[in-house]
């Protein structure tokens, strides 16, 4: 990695061949299914278990790219699943401080929610990274890409942003699974639950600035200020490569 120290006053005469991408929303059509935090047989099988088993593993799961989701709800991003449940009076502080909604530890048919979505990537010359983006989910989920672990979040409120190049297909149809868990808390307040956020997948070159990686200061002296721009450019190229 180069850091890379730019002055505000030329910065609109540099341009970088790393900045140019392209960027889906992917909000519709999505699927939905409540699963369940105390039984895996009414969770999909999700277990450690079943993960790992060598006889099985994935393929017994909702995380199987070939599983039959067609009875699942549709649903289209932002979606908070706890808005749709009825409300629940019970004299416990976890029910008051979710709005009287059943959800957390108290309510495990209604805190796993999973969520599935098939897309497809048309490749553009130029562009050979991919990255998936969540503005937000809460809470704690887990992303798989074509059967392929991604990563996990635990923050219900930091959005997470993946580099998935490794495990998308190009011109063939991608499922993208997530599993979310609102089990646990936050705050004190009404949180929700569910990828509430938009999803995005961004299309990119190898040489491209770093994810969020900017940094401005400035210094003033007298009548004079000066703004400078620190960022960091990752080349993810097989070789050394010029960039200007």
């Amino acid at each position: 990695m180069q850091k890379i120290f730019l002055y505000i006053g030329i910065l609109g005469c540099i341009c970088f061949s790393t900045q140019a991408q392209r960027i889906s929303k992917l909000d519709n059509d999505w699927r939905f299914h409540f699963g369940h935090a105390a039984l895996p047989e009414k969770d999909f099988n999700y277990s450690l278990a079943t993960i790992f088993s060598k006889s099985g593993g994935a393929a017994q799961t909702a995380i199987d790219p070939k599983f039959v989701d067609t009875t699942w709800t549709k649903i289209n991003i932002p979606h908070d699943w706890a808005v749709s449940l009825p409300f629940v009076y019970d004299p416990s502080y976890e029910v008051e401080s979710h709005g009287y909604k059943p959800v957390g530890g108290r309510f495990p048919e209604t805190s796993i929610g999973w969520y599935r979505k098939r897309f497809s990537v048309t490749p553009q010359a130029g562009l050979d990274r991919y990255a998936l983006q969540f503005d937000g989910i809460f809470r704690n989920a887990s992303v798989w890409l074509n059967g392929f672990y991604v990563g996990t979040n635990q923050s219900g409120y930091v959005g997470i942003s993946y580099d998935v190049t490794d495990y998308i297909q190009v011109d063939k149809e991608n499922v993208l699974v997530v599993r979310v868990d609102a089990t646990q808390y936050e705050g004190w307040f009404y949180e929700g639950a569910g990828i509430y956020r938009h999803v995005w997948l961004h299309q990119f070159n190898s040489l491209h600035v770093a994810d969020g990686d900017f940094f401005v200061h400035s210094k003033i002296e007298g009548k004079k200020a000066t703004v400078t721009l620190e960022t960091t450019v990752t080349n993810k190229n097989f070789s050394p490569t010029y960039c200007t």
